[in-house]
This record gives structure tokens, C-alpha cells and sequence, in this order.
């Protein structure tokens, strides 16, 4: 190149990228090359931060848009209702699920502090969700240390109560969300409360008053900070930290109790003093499933028959539970009336030897006179063996214990006989047995006294000591049946009690009311007539807060106080000289009747003091058949009467009810003349006798007794006769003291007559002998022996003066 070619000094050449500048195009970035090609630029990651933030925000508002917040699963709605004694000691439980429900002020500080400490020591302070503690949980389940929870407080409330146990994304994600809104919605302490309420404790307690019920037997608010601790550390691990169940993981059960509670400490919540003192707090033994066995069954079920016949709850919100019932019953009267039937009846059972001893049931109730308030009851000898409640049953004939009803009928009435007299204790009725009813236009009708005893005239305060049908089935015509039906249903019998039908047979008690019914109505006797339906419920309230409205008892005066307190009288004569003298052995003035139903089907004893109303029932069923069964020969008897293990149990029970208190003697207002003994009347109390004519002028005392009965009195088999020449019948002498009969062979003495005189011969009789019994309990004894008439036949005295004696059969 020749020098002209050169360049001139300073030229260089001009750089591509220069020329493009100078042509106006952006130059091109070089290549990256080598490993800076693996790593991608800053603006790439912060392209991507951006997008995925983006979208993370976008996702969490539609994922907050559409979760909803869902209503309750049906496990975590799910309770159980609680029944309680009087006392608030727990009496049953119902239902599959042991939850109780409580507020969060039924809950002991200290138990939700010793939670709080276990689970979630920053709950009132931090947000719904605690996401390092969701991510440090998912990297230790990662790294295969087991499932680990990151749950605040309100998410494990969230999967409770919402969604479910289920280990899935699907869960998590919609445990997440409603978490946050919950947490936007509801109060720290409606969160807190609804935790509480269900968490697993183990031991089939779901919630803290359930798990405090089933570790220690006390309620949620009661909990101290060692019992409150170990509850807390059960929610971790509540089948491992049953240190009863498992005596091998105590240690760590301890590990965890004392890290509840240094995180008490930690928080300020319990002095470090107060720590230092405290012992593991044993829990007591497990209990299987008490469920509903023994009475726990028959008293849920009567309870909740109150509950909705009386339309206090409907069927529906006592499944649902949640319920927390204070009943009335008194726990140590209720122990003493099983105990009663245990020893009356039930240890005397052979059922492998003696088929009718299959056959036997009982029932029973008390009912507190002035209150109305049930005290007790007995359904059977256990809920998940015979599963209908004896007690409110309503298919057994009450039998002879309708009785008093009549009478109390008939003074509330001022009822006359048929001769005009006014019906009091001392009215005198014709006692004969299949004597017909007079006065009744409803048909004939001849009832059958219990085994055919024929008593002569008698006193109806006699009639009811020996219960005879004959007499108060005239009494029920006279009075009126419509209005004997009425007073039952004052007195407390329902009006839809099976056959309590409007004729004479209504006074033999073919009504099938139940026991609580025939106590009710009791009670109302021995309130001096005034009649305050029964209760069994001290008060309700639902999930710890709710207190739900009891009716009003409607207390009103059924009878008057004289027609009541007349019937206590003869009922106190039952049991001091009649058919319930067993009734005697619980050491108190007493009133009472016993009752027999058709065939010995059933056994009744109704019977009171001034404090304690109680009737039992003993009941023959098969048990394969559920048919009604007669009772002839159980527990090694002939017969099983009212007079028998009935007023047994009575008496029993009544003295073990009421030990340590005062003995209260009956203060009544009698019928005018109640308490005067009436002259014998020139007729008895209907025309008409039956087959066997009874003594026409030799009148009974005013207890006399009839056919040689040990508590009797009186004889009449003996006495004086319509027919006088050949006295066939076996008889007892003359019912003096003293008379004799010369024709009948045998001297008849009377040896219990306290005033009668020295009686003229009889001409009548039989081969009889001595009477025993003697006219215990009356007043004038018999006046006369009385002269035979004229006759030949000499049929007319009574029956066998022997063969029905009281004490072989305590009678109806």
C-alpha cells in the first residue's frame, strides 16, 4: 500500500456495535456462555416471583371465595344427656357418644389454661393459622418422624367440628381457609369453648366435661392444675397417656403432665410455688360401659316420657343431646328401695329349680307427699335384662288397691246405702260371698270374695281390713261408678287408664294403672286430698347455659281434706289389724292396702306415712312369651299376696327411706262420727243375702273379725242362726265372752272380746271350737250370742272357721 493509501494518523476503525449506533439499532446482548447458562437471570427469577405471587393471591382469594364455612358434622353435633340424682351426682348417661357440652364458665381456668399450655400456649395472641409451624410440621413428617401437627388451636377446632379426621390435601386446604374466616367471625373464646367441647380424651369422652366425668368423676369447672394437666396431655395422645390403661407409658405420661405444666408456669398461669407442690393426680379406674344396666335404663326412659308427654322436649332434641337433667330421685332412697326388693324377692328366686320363679317382676315408686317430687323408683331387676319398666308399666290389674278409692269416693259424695244410711267406717254391709249387687242396673253381677269367704254383716271399716269384694262392689252401686271413676281421676289415675269402666267391678281394681300412677294418687291421700301432679325433673338445661321452662305443677285440693284424711283411718286399720300387718316393720304410723290381681297375676301394696308415699308391685310374666302369668308357688309360697313380700318391700324400704327422720303421726280430719263405733242397723246395708245367711242379731264389734281369723275378733260361725234345730255347718260357739253353744258339741269360746257380755245359749252350731283371734281391735266386742230361730235346715252359719287363716294367706 502506497503512503497516499494510509490512513491519517488518529483513524481506527469503527466498531460494528458503533455503526449500528450510528445507525439507530439497539445492539444484541452476547451470549451467555459456559455454566453461567444454568442459572437464570435476575430478571427471570424476578419474573417468576412476581407471577407466583400473583397467582398464590389469586388462588387464595378464590380459594377464601369458595370454601364456606360448612355446618357441623355430625359426630361433633352429637351428644350425650346426662341425668343426675337430686344431689347433682351423676345417675345415667344415654347415647353413643359420651359428650357433654359445657360453656366456656363451666370450664375451670385452670383447665383451659393447662390446654392452652399443652396445645397452643399463644392462641389468644396469634393469627388462625401458624404457617412455620404447618411447614416444621410437614418437614419432620417428611423426614420420617412421624405425623406431625402444625394446627393452631383453630384449625384442630375446624377439623373437629367441620370437616373430619381424613389425612388429605383436599381437607387441609379447606381446613385452611375456614380457619381464617372462623377466626375473622368468632370470639378466641367461642373457639376455645368449642375445642373444649370436641376434643378426644380418650375413654370414649369427647370434650373436657365428659373426659373430667370419666378420669376423675368431676365436673369440667371443678378441675384444679393437676387434673386439669393430665386431661390436657391425654389430647396429645389420649390411648398411650391412660396411664391405667397402659401402666407401661406412665413415664411418658408424666413427661407430658409436667410439660403442661411448666408451660403454665411459663405463661404466668400457675405460681411456681404452687408447681412445685403438686402430685400426679392418679385417675380411677375405668368403668365399662355402664351404659343403661340396672335402674339407669328404666329411669332414662320414664324421664323422657315426662319430658314429652308433659311437651317440655320432643323426641328429636333429646336424640340430638345435650341435655344436663337434675331428676328428683334421692339417690340413697333409691339405693334402699333395690336393696328392699333384692331382699324381699329377688334372693329368694330359684329360677333353675322352680319355673314360676321365671315368672316374678317388680316395680315400685315413692313419691313425696307435699312435694310430688318422685324420691325413688324400681323398674326391674336390670334394663338390659328386662327391658319394660315395672314401675310405669300399665297392663297389670291394681286389684283391692283401687278399694280406698271408693270409699273416699263415697265421703266426698256423702253416699248413702241402699237402707239410707250414710256410708262412714261403721256403715254395716253384707259381706257374703257371690252376694249379688243391688241397685246396679247394669246386669247382674255377684262378685267372688277372695276363696269364697262369706262374712256376714260387717263394718266397712272390717271390710277393708279383710278386703271384701262383696262389699265394696255394693258400696261402688251405691256411691255411684261414674262417681268413683271421677275420684280416681282426681286423686291422680289417668283418664285413659284401661278398663276403669263405670260399674261395680270397678271398686275390685280391674283397672290396669301403673304403679307411678297408683303412688301419685296415694300421695294425694296422704296430702290430705290435695293432689299436686308428680315430677321427676329438678330442672334441665341444654349444652351448660340454656335453661329450659318445667310446667307449672298444678297443685289444687282433688278431694276434700275429710274424705281423704276418713280413708287414711281405715287404711291405718289395715295395716294395724288387717290384711298389711307386714307393713308394720317399718316402725311408723302407717296406712296402706294390699290388692290382688285376677288369678294371682299381681300382688300390690299401696301404702304411706305422713312423708313417704310408696307402692310396689310384684308381677308374674314369661319371660319368652311376655304373657301374664299366675304367681302360685314363687319364692316357695302358696300364694303371693299384697300382705306378703309387697308390704315386705313397703316396710323395708319405708324404714331405710326414712331413718334419722322424726317419727310424724297422721293428723286428720275425720268424717263426722268417723271415729264412733255404730250400733248395728236393723237391716243390712242392701236386701238379700246369699247362700250363706250371716248372723242377724249377733253384730260384730266395730274391728271384728270373721271364720276363726287370728286377727279377727269376733266370731259369727257359731253365732246366732236363722235356722235352729240341726246347725250342720262347723261352727265357733257364740261370739261372747264366754257363751256357749250346747247343741253343736264343742265349747266356742271368744277369748278376745273386750266389753261384750255373757251370752245366752245358742241353739244352733256346729262341731266348732275355740275362736282365737278374740275381737282385738274393737271396742264393744259382740253384745250377744243371740238364740237360734225356728228352722230345720241349719244351713246358715258361716264356712270353715279354720281353713282361712290371715297369717297363711295375708289376704287382698
Amino acid at each position: 500500500m502506497s503512503d497516499e493509501q494510509q490512513p491519517a494518523e488518529g483513524w481506527a476503525p469503527r466498531e460494528p456495535q458503533a455503526a449500528e449506533e450510528g445507525d439507530g439499532k439497539k445492539p444484541k446482548r452476547p451470549k451467555r456462555t459456559g455454566w453461567r447458562r444454568i442459572f437464570p437471570t435476575w430478571r427471570m427469577v424476578l419474573a417468576t416471583v412476581v407471577l407466583g405471587a400473583l397467582l398464590l393471591v389469586g388462588l387464595f382469594f378464590l380459594g377464601y371465595s369458595l370454601v364456606k364455612i360448612p355446618p357441623a358434622n355430625a359426630l361433633a353435633m352429637k351428644q350425650s344427656n346426662v341425668y343426675l340424682y337430686a344431689d347433682g351426682s351423676q345417675l345415667a348417661r344415654d347415647g353413643e357418644v359420651n359428650r357433654e357440652n359445657v360453656g366456656l364458665a363451666q370450664v375451670s381456668k385452670n383447665a383451659q389454661h393447662a390446654v392452652l399450655a399443652a396445645e397452643d400456649r399463644d392462641f389468644y395472641t396469634e393469627s388462625a393459622i401458624d404457617v412455620k409451624a404447618m411447614l416444621r410440621a410437614g418437614w419432620n413428617t417428611a423426614l420420617g418422624k412421624g405425623k406431625q401437627s402444625g394446627s393452631t388451636i383453630t384449625q384442630q377446632y375446624v377439623k373437629n367440628y367441620y370437616l373430619g379426621q381424613e389425612q388429605t390435601v383436599t381437607r387441609k386446604v379447606k381446613e385452611f381457609f375456614i380457619s381464617i374466616k372462623l377466626d375473622r367471625t368468632e370470639s378466641k373464646d367461642k373457639i376455645l369453648e368449642g375445642y373444649l367441647n370436641t376434643s378426644y380424651f380418650g375413654r370414649n369422652a369427647y370434650g373436657v366435661q365428659a373426659a373430667a366425668q370419666a378420669y376423675y368423676g368431676m365436673d369440667a369447672t371443678d378441675l384444679d392444675p393437676a387434673h386439669a394437666a393430665y386431661l390436657a396431655a391425654l389430647v396429645n395422645a389420649p390411648s398411650e397417656y391412660d396411664v391405667v390403661a397402659h401402666p407401661e407409658n406412665k413415664p411418658a405420661a408424666l413427661a407430658r403432665w409436667n410439660y403442661v405444666l411448666d408451660g403454665m408456669v411459663k405463661k404466668g398461669w400457675l405460681s411456681e410455688a404452687k408447681r412445685t407442690g403438686l402430685k400426679f393426680p392418679m385417675p380411677k379406674e375405668q368403668t365399662i360401659s355402664t351404659g343403661l344396666s340396672g335402674q339407669r335404663g328404666y329411669i332414662v326412659d320414664a324421664i323422657k316420657d315426662y319430658l314429652t308427654e308433659n311437651k317440655v322436649v320432643d323426641k328429636e332434641e333429646l336424640e340430638a343431646g345435650g341435655y344436663r337433667i337434675t331428676t328428683t330421685l334421692d339417690k340413697a332412697k333409691q339405693d334402699a328401695f333395690v336393696e328392699a326388693v333384692d331382699d324381699q324377692v329377688m334372693k329368694k328366686l330359684d329360677k333353675k329349680g322352680n319355673k314360676v320363679d321365671t315368672y316374678v317382676r317388680a316395680g315400685g315408686a315413692s313419691v313425696d307427699p307435699k312435694t310430688g317430687k318422685v324420691v325413688a323408683m324400681y323398674g326391674g331387676v336390670d334394663y338390659v335384662q328386662q327391658y319394660t319398666n315395672g314401675a310405669t308399666r300399665g297392663d297389670f290389674q291394681v286389684g283391692s288397691t283401687f278399694k280406698p278409692f271408693v270409699f273416699t269416693s263415697a265421703v266426698q259424695n256423702d253416699s248413702q246405702t241402699q237402707s239410707g244410711q250414710t256410708i262412714s267406717p261403721n256403715t254395716y254391709y253384707d259381706g257374703t260371698n257371690k252376694r249379688p249387687v243391688q241397685g246396679w242396673n247394669g246386669g247382674p253381677y255377684a262378685p267372688e270374695n277372695e276363696d269364697d269367704v262369706s262374712y256376714g254383716r260387717i263394718t266397712v271399716r272390717t271390710a277393708t281390713d279383710k278386703s271384701v269384694n262383696s262389699v265394696y262392689a255394693q258400696m261402688a252401686a251405691d256411691v255411684g261408678p261414674a262417681k268413683v271413676k271421677k275420684t280416681a281421676i282426681d286423686l291422680g289415675i289417668p283418664a285413659d287408664t284401661p278398663d276403669l269402666s263405670p260399674g261395680p267391678s270397678i271398686a275390685l281394681g280391674t283397672a290396669t294403672a301403673s304403679v307411678l300412677d297408683m303412688a301419685e294418687s296415694y300421695a294425694t291421700l296422704a296430702n290430705h286430698g290435695k293432689r299436686g301432679t308428680y315430677t321427676m325433673i329438678e330442672s334441665i338445661t341444654r349444652d351448660g347455659k340454656d335453661t329450659i321452662e318445667l310446667p307449672a305443677r298444678d297443685v289444687h285440693q282433688a278431694v276434700s281434706r275429710e274424705a281423704a284424711d276418713t280413708t287414711t283411718s281405715i287404711l291405718r286399720s289395715v295395716v294395724e289389724n288387717g290384711t298389711a300387718s307386714a307393713a308394720q316393720a317399718a316402725g311408723r304410723p302407717a296406712a296402706g292396702k294390699t290388692g290382688t290381681a285376677e288369678e294371682d297375676k299381681a300382688a300390690w301394696f299401696a301404702g304411706y306415712t305422713p312423708d313417704l308415699a310408696t307402692v310396689v308391685a310384684v308381677m308374674g310374666q314369661d319371660p319368652v312369651t311376655a304373657q301374664h302369668r299366675p304367681l302360685y308357688g314363687a319364692m316357695g309360697l302358696a300364694r303371693v299376696n299384697g300382705g306378703g313380700p309387697p308390704a315386705a318391700i313397703w316396710a323395708q324400704y319405708t324404714k331405710a327411706a326414712l331413718k334419722g327422720k322424726a317419727v310424724k303421726d297422721f293428723d286428720l280430719q275425720l268424717q263426722q262420727g268417723a271415729d264412733q263405733v255404730a250400733p248395728p242397723s236393723e237391716e243390712p246395708s242392701a236386701p238379700g243375702t246369699g247362700d250363706n245367711g250371716g248372723s242377724t242379731d249377733g253384730g260384730q264389734g266395730d274391728q271384728g273379725g270373721t271364720e276363726g281369723q287370728g286377727d279377727g275378733g269376733a266370731a259369727t260361725g257359731g253365732g246366732a242362726t236363722t235356722d235352729g234345730t240341726t246347725g250342720s255347718t262347723p261352727g265357733g260357739g257364740t261370739p261372747t265372752d264366754g257363751g256357749t253353744d250346747t247343741t253343736g258339741g264343742a265349747t266356742g269360746t271368744d277369748t278376745g272380746g273386750t266389753t261384750g257380755t255373757t251370752g245366752t245359749t245358742g241353739t244352733t252350731g256346729g262341731t266348732g271350737g275355740t275362736t282365737t283371734g278374740g275381737d282385738t281391735g274393737g271396742t264393744t266386742g259382740a253384745t250377744t250370742g243371740g238364740t237360734g230361730g225356728t228352722g230345720t235346715t241349719g244351713t246358715a252359719a258361716g264356712p270353715l272357721s279354720t281353713a282361712f287363716r290371715e297369717e297363711e294367706y295375708p289376704g287382698q
